[in-house]
């Protein structure tokens, strides 16, 4: 009898965070590779990506929560189903990293489970000169306390969009071996992920 975990076939990657940071955007950058400056109202919406990884379709769902507080039930309802999380604030917006500290804490209470899969993401890192956020003081926070990874991103700019997808496709336990589908989507898609650098930490990532 083999004791060989089974690496999943299907995913469900959950963006939450707060009105405005950029969920929408960054799934689109990554899905489309397109970027529309306008914001709009996002309620829930559930989209598909399949490939092809060593031979074996692979399905991505990706959940593009509502950045509003008033679904409760939906929210949990996301949290329940989902398998790893992306909470998405904005580097020019305090408030929204206030409420990726609630969100975490939200889905560890209902995934009673402190190592679930969390990437902990800052978008809008193009926007320097409007920056209120610290990258150094979130890092600490949540690769040091909260045991989770964090990555700056800039949907509009193409920055470290893939590579918060790759972190949490290997966080949800998605075989490692990319096929060239999903690696011609970007030449700095890494080819081998177990280039990575040691870490002490279970969930921590190394693009910073």
């Amino acid at each position: 009898m083999s004791l060989e975990v089974k690496e999943k076939t299907e995913v469900r990657l959950v963006f939450m965070g707060a009105a405005g940071v950029g969920k929408t955007a960054l799934i689109k950058r990554f899905l489309q590779d397109s970027f529309d400056p306008k914001h709009r109202r996002t309620v829930e919406e559930l989209h598909f990506k399949e490939y092809e990884v060593a031979g074996v379709k692979v399905t991505i769902n990706i959940m593009d929560t509502s950045g509003s507080y008033s679904f409760p039930a939906m929210r949990k309802l996301s949290i329940q189903n989902g398998d790893a999380f992306a909470l998405v604030y904005s580097v020019d917006d305090p408030e929204s990293l206030e409420a990726v500290k609630r969100l975490r804490e939200e889905i560890l209470e209902v995934k009673e489970d402190k190592l679930t899969p969390i990437v902990v993401v800052g978008n809008k890192k193009d926007r320097q000169l409007e920056r209120k956020v610290s990258a150094d003081d979130v890092l600490v926070k949540v690769e040091l306390d909260w045991n989770n990874c964090f990555l700056e991103a800039s949907a509009k700019e193409n920055e470290n969009v893939m590579e918060v997808f790759k972190e949490l496709l290997q966080q949800a336990n998605l075989p490692s071996l990319l096929s060239p589908a999903l690696r011609h989507r970007r030449e700095t898609f890494p080819k081998d992920m177990s280039l990575r650098p040691p870490m002490n930490k279970t969930n921590s990532c190394s693009v910073s």
